[in-house]
């Protein structure tokens, strides 16, 4: 016979239960009255730490009720470029030419001028950007503090392309592609032509020249093993060489072309966080190749499925070669003006300082006068481009036409596909 205790323990069990069946029953009701009454968007919407269960809503939703969702916001019309300008001892004015002459407020500039560079010159170059009314009221022009060593055909040079990169990323979360210039770079079109020509492309175009015939680089550059002094010494010199050579590798295809490019956001985001760990792996691979910064980006992006239908095989640049070519191209001069213009590129290279070539730039193609900025649809104040106007406000001039004819061409098809890293 149960005793009196345990009676009541047990009353106090069932209880407990009918009390759990009502609350239940409530909890139940209440759910379908969230359903019917169209609470459980806003449940999604106030929701984020049950992916799961908001995916499932979402789903009941569209089948049972066919609620249409609003689109994400579209991203804007003219597209932001996020540029590094880099430049070394001497380079100074040249560099600051260069970024007058590129500059626009809906940009972003990264610029360095490396460890080799006095720091009379490094500070100057932070007082300019600093004491610029333009630059210090739209606030897109950053100076890098801690320069880094760079040896042109080391790769530090690699390195440093992807520090700007990494800033560019941390410091500015809305540009579109990524484009790396030296101070020996000068624009053939202006950012207002640039800007109108790439706004109707889509997004995840890379414009990196490439090949996989190495040729004679096979065995100059790939094969022979070399060390990079910038890596460990705060003074500039020359890489050396080891005797030892290696062989060409399997793991992964070698491509080479130009080190300099125009490269989206979504393979610059890549590169830098190298989830499949391939960025990492080339990386180290390229600490000891010659050149390396004509053949790393390159190597990445066509090792990389999902990036190899976003190559064009140009790198918007206009550089005059030997042949075959040698370390360095030709010094531009004023007589390569007609050919600059017939090869419809955004850029060219490589110039002297103040040279006569630069100053027909100025006059015919880019309308800039007495060291001012190159004038766009953003310009107001006296004398013109003082102040700001609204920055997405573009006059596309005749560098437009003649860059949407050159990348018109380069994505004809088959062309364009038969050109993507071969």
């Amino acid at each position: 016979m149960m005793k009196l205790k345990e009676i009541k323990h047990l009353q106090f069990e069932k209880k407990w239960m009918f009390t759990l069946a009502i609350g239940s029953i409530i909890s139940l009701f209440l759910f379908a009255t969230c359903f019917n009454l169209g609470t459980v968007s806003s449940l999604h919407k106030f929701n984020p730490f049950f992916p799961i269960f908001n995916a499932r809503i979402v789903s009941n939703q569209t089948d049972e009720r066919n609620v249409e969702f609003s689109p994400p916001p579209s991203r804007p019309t003219v597209p932001r470029f996020a540029y590094l300008v880099s430049g070394s001892k001497g380079d100074l004015n040249k560099l600051w030419r260069t970024v007058k002459a590129l500059y626009h407020p809906w940009n972003y500039y990264v610029l360095h001028l490396d460890l080799e560079s006095p720091i009379e010159e490094r500070m100057e170059l932070a007082s300019r950007v600093e004491n610029d009314p333009v630059f210090v009221s739209v606030g897109n022009v950053y100076v890098v503090p801690k320069a880094n060593m760079v040896t042109y055909t080391g790769p530090t040079m690699v390195a440093n392309t992807l520090h700007a990169c990494a800033i560019l990323l941390k410091r500015f979360k809305d540009w579109d592609w990524f484009i790396n210039l030296s101070a020996s770079d000068y624009p053939l079109v202006t950012q207002d032509d640039l800007l109108f020509t790439f706004r109707d492309l889509k997004r995840d175009l890379n414009f990196i020249e490439h090949t996989s015939n190495l040729g004679w680089k096979a065995n100059k550059r790939a094969m022979p093993l070399m060390v990079d002094p910038g890596l460990y010494q705060n003074t500039k010199s020359n890489v050396f060489w080891v005797q030892r050579r290696r062989a060409l590798p399997t793991a992964f295809k070698l491509f080479t072309g130009s080190a300099w490019m125009i490269l989206s956001r979504s393979f610059v985001e890549y590169c830098i966080w190298g989830w499949d760990n391939l960025p990492r792996t080339l990386l180290m691979y390229y600490t000891n190749f010659v050149s390396s910064p004509e053949g790393y980006f390159q190597t990445v992006i066509c090792n990389t499925p999902e990036f190899i239908p976003t190559v064009v095989n140009h790198d918007m640049h206009f550089i005059s070669w030997d042949n075959p070519p040698k370390q360095h191209p030709h010094v531009l001069t004023i007589n390569d003006t007609d050919k600059m213009i017939a090869s419809k590129a955004a850029f060219a290279r490589k110039f002297k300082q103040d040279t006569l070539v630069l100053d027909r730039i100025d006059r015919e193609l880019l309308h800039r006068k007495n060291g001012s900025f190159t004038p766009g649809g953003w310009c107001k104040g006296d004398p013109s481009c003082t102040k700001v106007g609204k920055p997405t406000r573009v006059k596309p001039g005749p560098g437009a036409k003649r860059l949407s004819r050159l990348i018109g061409k380069l994505l004809e098809q088959p062309k364009f596909s038969e050109s993507q890293c071969q």
